[in-house]
């Protein structure tokens, strides 16, 4: 579904209404303006709700670290993780652990469009790409 500007234009002021001045992402603010807008009905509320959900969900991504490794990590593996990549991301980066056998070894980490990969798995698929 193609956005108009003016819903656009609505759905990221609505989106900077749910931020505080340090950037952080309210979620009660973002219940209450998805529940004011849904009740309101103002013109094109769909496509300012899409764009709207558009911003929370990068927003989110952008908080929260995945973190892939074949067997699950130690806690200080962990922890070392956790404060490498708060000092990078802030102190409100929230950090899942998933395993993840295909990788084959290393780790891969992903904070919203950022992704470090260290896997033996795309060691190897580099070097296939290389030879062909």
């Amino acid at each position: 579904m193609k956005i108009s500007k003016d819903a656009l234009r609505s759905a990221r002021q609505l989106f900077r209404a749910c931020v505080d001045s340090s950037g952080r992402l309210h979620n009660s603010r973002v219940k209450r303006v998805v529940k004011r807008v849904a009740e309101e009905k103002p013109r094109d509320y769909i496509a300012v709700l899409t764009a709207f959900q558009r911003f929370v969900r990068l927003e989110t991504e952008k908080r929260t670290a995945v973190v892939e490794s074949v067997s699950r990590l130690s806690n200080e593996m962990r922890e070392q993780l956790r404060v490498d990549l708060q000092k990078k991301y802030g102190d409100d980066l929230t950090l899942e652990f998933f395993e993840n056998p295909s990788l084959i070894g290393g780790l891969r980490v992903k904070v919203g469009s950022h992704v470090w990969d260290g896997s033996v798995a795309a060691k190897l698929e580099a070097l296939r790409q290389s030879l062909a």
